[in-house]
């Protein structure tokens, strides 16, 4: 009997342990749906200062943590912890750092202005995910990444992680959203991001490091597109067209499930299909 597609989710937000945006809806309610149609999943998102431990009952995984990831030639230790969605049978990893996402805001501080760090704790995300799944030892078959957060990881993916027995037949989703477009990162972002097997002329898109060719980064090394909002950005969907990956265009999303899981699910399987 051949074995169920697996499905990683790596999302910026999933409710409740996040305000009900679409992102965080789609990050709750689409695993479930994909679940419910036969494939295994795991979901992961940060773990944000905002979230109340005690409430949603997270608790650290202490098997997956331990591991120190160097950024920007510091040790970051990498924490793991955990929460269950009883009522979906499913369960959230999160990634912990307390330099990171110990704070009380998400990516702005009280006066609006962007973290300076952001690049940072989005490259941190990005490898401790894949750092995290190679110790479960779960080969997935889709990447699923949702939210500007984890636009990091389709780069490392291929590039840095891509000969792991773990990930070597894995294929990226990506859903775009018009969030963080403005944003402005480090001028020397490119030379935080490097690592074995990662060379500058891999980023070379994030020579101007913005909002914009983050995404084009993300775009750049996915095998897949999905629209998360109505309208994206023209410069994504042109770069995404130049690119010549499928692109799925956007379907409303609700918690009741519906048309967009299963046209979700038919991309993932259209995807895996080509791979063969």
């Amino acid at each position: 009997m051949e074995e169920p597609a697996r499905v990683l989710f790596v999302n910026s937000e999933i409710f409740p342990y996040m305000p009900e945006t679409d992102i965080a809806v789609l990050g709750r309610y689409l695993p479930q749906g994909i679940q419910e149609s036969g494939k295994e999943i795991r979901s992961f998102m940060p773990r944000y200062g905002t979230i109340n431990e005690r409430r949603n009952q997270l608790h650290e995984v202490i098997r997956l943590s331990g591991m120190n990831l160097v950024i920007n030639n510091a040790d970051r230790p990498l924490v793991i912890k955990v929460s269950s969605i009883s009522s979906a049978r499913m369960q959230v990893y999160f990634i912990d750092n307390e330099d990171y996402f110990h704070r009380k805001f998400i990516y702005r501080d009280a006066e609006g202005k962007d973290f300076k760090d952001n690049d940072e704790r989005a490259i941190f995300f990005a490898r401790g995910v894949l750092e995290t799944v190679k110790k479960l030892r779960w080969k997935p078959d889709i990447v699923h990444c949702q939210g500007w957060i984890s636009h990091f990881l389709p780069v490392y993916l291929k590039k840095v992680y891509h000969e792991d027995p773990i990930f070597t037949e894995s294929r990226v989703v990506l859903s775009l959203y018009n969030e963080m477009l403005d944003a402005r990162f480090s001028d020397n972002l490119v030379q935080k991001m490097m690592t074995d097997n990662l060379s500058p002329e891999d980023v070379a898109v994030l020579e101007d490091p913005d909002g914009i060719n983050l995404a084009k980064l993300a775009i750049q090394y996915a095998d897949g597109v999905i629209a998360g909002v109505p309208e994206i950005d023209p410069r994504l969907t042109a770069f995404a067209g130049e690119r010549n990956i499928p692109v799925l265009p956007y379907s409303p999303i609700s918690k009741e499930g519906g048309a967009y899981v299963r046209e979700y699910n038919q991309f993932y399987d259209d995807l895996l299909t080509r791979r063969r």
